[in-house]
């Protein structure tokens, strides 16, 4: 069946009116109605057609919909009395809103008599209507014409659309249509506001068609069906189940009460506030009794409108409420409490608060609902509903739902509290034991960044500057498995335990092998029987300026990134080895030569690897940005964080640690090799003082020479040749190493009064700063440095 148009149909008689008061359109029922053809009233005043003796007003110009009774003037000059149904239609295409009047021309049979009608009256109970073939209106029960507020004997031979412009009367029609064009029931659902009503109703159309004896569709029953209560609770279902689902996507307090205010407005409510207790005021943890005066503060609002001018806190503000205060009374009885103009006790709730009474008054807030967060017996805060655009006030229905909603956003708050708290604790412990600056040596010149987890919480990445004897220097980076406390715990002691190898100067595969054995006593230790339960990676790097040679091996740690002064970075090939835990595999170091200017790039795999991208694309990434020219190693640290991390959130912790080598010039380093004859060590004395001349470090003549002359006589008696002496200084230190083949070590020993010997390395290490010894693959080395700054104050 083609579409008709409306308009067109000359049952019904049809003229738009625009606002001017000028006929714009006429239709053939108009024609047959009153006799003017199209031609003649089209253009010209509505008010001609009126007649002197009208007992009827045309609608006034705040009027949406009208109808009465008008008396029209007829072309041959009589008055006819028409019943007119007239609305407003919007305007199109720029051009001005208009009237649409409307009259049918033909009443037909009384409900009563009409077939159609006394076959849709026996067979539905319910609100009602009943078109014919051509979708005119042949009768309604009283039910629907309460709904559509106008007279069941006026509108019949209407079409759905001339009752008003609402969208859902077209849509309606339309259904109606396919109806009588299928032969099939349809049906669907509006929300509609009766007349006379201040809230709209939920309405469930079902539209069938009716049959002759034939079998034939003749007519369409319209029936409707009031759900509005039914759809109520599917409202209060989906809130909630939308609450489970959009409340708590992440362990953050503010982020998890800022998605309760949203799911609730406007579901449930205008405006929503949610204050919380501040922990800190209770020893980190929120208050089991809470008594007023109740300090809140603001974490998180919502308003249908923007900006929510309706609040009178800002977030991050800290409210007092005092006994008497919704806020206070509901978080000291543990229940919801409700206050409505509509009851009298809005106004009296709120007498504490003069700028809250007139924030009421100024925005016509008429409903509020103050709900305690309460989780696992802590009283957590405050969430306040508030209504003023929808007109009903809070129900217990509400009541049961915004409790329901906030118990769920109140276990997921604690959570979030929990999680940041246990969070804070690990990032301070984290913290105290990464170094708080990086040591200044004549090594290298360093910096660093280290990135907390934003999601999967704070793990055991660190990185480490350790000063070693011969102005050598240890770089070492490290990740431990797991996160949280547990993982920052092991961190600080493999770190304490890395300090501890470096300083009896291992090289980097027997440090590596010394610090396997160690994670494998702590897995045992752990009380679990799966191997490899406590489990890191490491990478340790030794460098000496005097020499530019630089050793390193790691364990299952990614490799160092190098730069060199002249060339693009390079990933250094180095041997992984196992990671520490695994026990009983070997390590491998690497030697190589490092130009002075060259920097050396350690990081943790948190800094490569993630989820959009494979590790190799992240090196490469971390390549390309450290070729990029930098002002400082700090512009540079920031420079790749940037690029790797844009977001500035990590998924895993970030460790980096950036050093760019020094080389320490010849002429700071002196060498004599000592034959073992103890009347030579007189003349290596002289020598020592006339180079210490040399460098102009006179005032620490007198201490080098005793400690030269101790460390040479040892190595004289107590070692094996050849025996050698190293002078080396910089600006700060002088350190003196006597080296031989033995590889016995000393031992510092108080004497008693009455030995003849044994004062010698006490002497030493009372009078220098740093002192011991070092095995190297020739022997050992007594080293001993003296600090020349406080010599020259």
């Amino acid at each position: 069946m083609s579409p008709v148009n409306p308009f067109d149909d000359a049952a019904t008689a049809r003229a738009v009116v625009d606002g001017s008061g000028t006929l714009r359109e006429w239709n053939e029922g108009a024609r047959l109605l009153l006799g003017h053809p199209a031609a003649e009233v089209v253009g010209r005043p509505a008010a001609d057609l009126l007649a002197d003796d009208r007992d009827g007003a045309p609608p006034g110009s705040d009027d949406d919909q009208w109808s009465g009774t008008l008396a029209l003037r007829h072309r041959d000059g009589h008055t006819v009395s028409v019943w007119v149904l007239a609305h407003r239609r919007p305007a199109a295409d720029g051009a001005p809103a208009a009237w649409l009047a409307v009259t049918p021309l033909e009443s037909g049979p009384r409900p009563e008599d009409h077939p159609l009608v006394r076959a849709a009256l026996t067979q539905s109970p319910c609100a009602m209507m009943i078109f014919d073939d051509r979708l005119l209106l042949r009768g309604a029960n009283d039910a629907m014409a309460h709904l559509m507020g106008l007279p069941p004997d006026r509108v019949r031979g209407l079409r759905a659309t001339d009752f008003g412009d609402r969208p859902q009367n077209a849509e309606l029609e339309r259904r109606m249509r396919r109806v009588l064009a299928t032969g099939r029931r349809h049906d669907m659902q509006t929300r509609l506001k009766a007349v006379g009503e201040s809230r709209a109703h939920a309405w469930h159309a079902r539209i069938a068609p009716l049959t002759d004896a034939d079998g034939r569709v003749c007519g369409v029953c319209v029936s409707a069906h009031d759900f509005t209560e039914q759809h109520r609770a599917r409202e209060r279902l989906q809130l909630v189940n939308e609450a489970s689902v959009r409340i708590g996507t992440t362990l953050d307090v503010t982020r998890t009460a800022q998605e309760l205010a949203d799911v609730c407005v406007p579901a449930l409510a205008d405006f929503v506030s949610v204050d919380l207790l501040d922990p800190w005021e209770h020893g980190g943890e929120p208050a089991a009794v809470v008594e007023p005066p109740v300090g809140l503060r603001r974490t998180a609002h919502r308003s249908v409108t923007a900006e929510c001018p309706q609040t009178v806190a800002e977030t991050g503000r800290l409210d007092v409420y005092p006994a008497g205060s919704p806020q206070a009374e509901c978080l000291l009885s543990g229940q919801a409490i409700v206050a409505s103009v509509a009851y009298g006790d809005l106004e009296r709730w709120l007498q504490w608060d003069p700028v809250r009474l007139r924030r009421v008054e100024e925005y016509g807030i008429h409903s509020t609902m103050s709900v305690p967060l309460q989780a696992r017996g802590t009283t957590l805060g405050v969430a306040v509903f508030t209504r003023f655009r929808r007109p009903d006030p809070f129900t217990h229905d509400d009541v049961l739902l915004a409790e329901e909603v906030s118990a769920r956003a109140a276990v997921c708050i604690d959570n979030a509290r929990r999680y940041s708290r246990e969070r804070e604790a690990t990032l301070t412990l984290q913290r105290s034991l990464l170094p708080r600056w990086l040591p200044p040596t004549a090594a290298v010149q360093a910096a660093s960044r280290y990135l907390p987890a934003a999601r999967s919480g704070v793990g055991g990445d660190w990185f480490d500057v350790i000063p070693l004897s011969g102005m050598r220097v240890a770089m070492v980076a490290g990740d431990v498995v797991g996160h949280g406390i547990p993982a920052s715990a092991t961190m600080g002691r493999l770190r304490t335990a890395v300090r501890t190898l470096a300083d009896i100067d291992l090289t980097p595969d027997e440090l590596l092998t010394h610090l396997d054995d160690l994670v494998v006593r702590l897995s045992e230790e752990s009380g679990d029987d799966r191997a490899g339960e406590v489990g890191a990676t490491c990478l340790y790097v030794v460098y000496d300026p005097v020499s530019r040679h630089c050793s390193m091996a790691r364990a299952g740690h990614p490799a160092p990134v190098l730069i060199p002064p002249d060339g693009p970075p390079e990933l250094v090939a180095l041997p992984s080895g196992p990671p520490l835990g695994v026990g009983g595999l070997p390590f491998e170091s690497a030697e190589m030569e490092l130009r002075e200017g060259s920097v050396l790039a350690l990081y943790t795999d948190g800094l490569v690897e993630s989820r959009d991208r494979a590790t190799d694309a992240g090196q490469a990434l971390l390549r390309e940005a450290l070729a990029a020219p930098a002002d400082s190693l700090d512009a540079a640290c920031d420079r790749v964080l940037h690029t790797l991390l844009p977001s500035g959130d990590a998924a895993d912790d970030v460790a980096l640690l950036l050093a760019r080598t020094r080389g320490l010039p010849a002429e700071q380093v002196a060498t004599w090799d000592i034959p073992a004859d103890p009347a030579l060590v007189a003349p290596v004395r002289k020598q020592v003082l006339d180079r210490l001349s040399d460098w102009n470090l006179l005032e620490a003549t007198f201490t080098a020479e005793l400690v030269v002359s101790e460390l040479v006589t040892n190595a004289i008696r107590y070692g094996s040749p050849p025996i050698r002496l190293r002078l080396i200084h910089d600006t700060a230190t002088l350190i003196c190493e006597v080296s031989d083949t033995s590889h016995t070590a000393p031992h510092l020993r108080r004497a008693r009064t009455w030995d003849e010997g044994g004062r010698g390395l006490l002497l030493v290490a009372q009078l220098t700063q740093r002192w011991g010894s070092r095995h190297t693959t020739e022997g050992k080395t007594i080293w001993a440095e003296l600090g020349l700054l406080d010599d020259a104050e």
